[in-house]
């Protein structure tokens, strides 16, 4: 018995162990090491760290309109973002589930956009706004294209929208090509005997049981948008003036810029708590609404 013992706790800390070392050390100790200088003045480089309680958190929702403004475009941002993203994944995993010859390279070509890093992607797309669009629409005189794409606050809040679905939405519809493979076809088959038309399978049928896919789909864009970042920063650095700062690249600024580390993290716990509580929530409420077979 005591060998059994010994034989399984050797195997977890074989193969448990490493992993749990790592999450310890990268996760959870810097989480806490946050949620210590929150209460404090730090400022990154001293030895220092005065505790000053509540004080940061009182300063964030008081006298930082900069933060509002900033959770204030996060929040339409994800709104946008989290639809059209799901909204443009499902059409494109539907279409692509059909017979046609190209389907296999087409789910490719639409997956690969998530393969390049948000920098990157942001530094190709801010040419394309720039250089790109502003050629296209001299020869051709379309208005589209003839917009001041990063210049203005409301071209630049739908510049980041285009390029975070384009970029993601590639990656959801994987997830519910494979949900939607996996409808029984005896169900579509039974539905379209009953008279049932394509709209109404889709509704009644396809869409209720892809429902476990809509709720991963819908934690990821959420977890996606709010944390938006290195494509904030490399497509408009949150300008002009500020418009088009998340609050990812707010609290980055606040730590790293003004080396306002106490203040930095104070915020980075309040939008912890935020997005914490909406993807508990969604992941409820789409839970609802799963049917199981």
């Amino acid at each position: 018995m005591k060998r059994r013992k010994t034989s399984q706790l050797t195997q977890q800390l074989v193969f448990v162990g490493p992993s749990t070392i790592f999450f310890v050390l990268i996760v959870a100790v810097p989480f806490f090491l946050g949620l210590y200088y929150a209460f404090t003045d730090w400022n990154g480089i001293s030895r220092q760290a005065d505790v000053v309680g509540v004080r940061n958190f009182v300063h964030i929702f008081t006298k930082d309109p900069a933060f509002l403004n900033s959770f204030w475009f996060t929040a339409k941002f994800t709104v946008l973002g989290v639809i059209l993203t799901n909204v443009v994944g499902f059409a494109l995993a539907y279409l692509l589930t059909k017979r046609l010859y190209t389907r296999n390279v087409m789910r490719t070509v639409f997956f690969m956009p998530h393969v390049i890093g948000g920098l990157l992607l942001g530094f190709i797309w801010q040419f394309i706004f720039v250089r790109g669009f502003a050629s296209i629409g001299g020869a051709t005189g379309i208005p589209f294209f003839q917009l001041p794409w990063l210049g203005t606050e409301a071209t630049s809040f739908w510049a980041i929208v285009i390029v975070f679905v384009w970029q993601n939405a590639g990656y959801l519809m994987v997830i519910y090509i494979s949900a939607i493979n996996n409808v029984p076809k005896n169900l579509i088959e039974a539905a379209k005997v009953d008279g049932a038309g394509r709209r109404q399978v889709l509704r009644h049928v396809i869409v209720p049981l892809v429902m476990p896919a809509v709720t991963v789909c819908l934690f990821l864009a959420i977890s996606w948008s709010f944390k938006l970042f290195d494509l904030n920063l490399s497509l408009t650095k949150g300008g002009p003036y500020k418009s088009t700062e998340s609050v990812a690249l707010n609290i980055y600024n606040e730590a790293f810029t003004i080396s306002r580390f106490g203040m930095g993290s104070a915020k980075a716990i309040i939008f912890f708590i935020i997005v914490a509580l909406i993807s508990i929530l969604q992941v409820r409420a789409t839970k609802r609404r799963e049917v199981e077979l």
